[in-house]
């Protein structure tokens, strides 16, 4: 597997990884009412954000670079 494709699968495992977390807590944000569940689970949706952002600009960057 070349470094181009094992970052893409890194990132793209992040990017799941911050969402997931982040409509976790807010979730439970809504049973609990607690604002530090609310504040860290928008956090979360906010780096779930800037790694789409991270990975369209590598995506582009690396483009002439083959996956192999």
């Amino acid at each position: 597997m070349s470094l181009k494709a094992m970052h893409i699968v890194f990132v793209s495992c992040s990017i799941a990884l911050a969402f997931c977390f982040g409509a976790w807590l807010l979730n439970d944000y809504a049973g609990t009412h607690d604002r530090v569940e609310m504040a860290t689970g928008i956090a979360s949706c906010a780096v779930g954000l800037t790694l789409v952002v991270y990975a369209k600009a590598i995506l582009r960057k690396l483009r002439q670079i083959s996956f192999l």
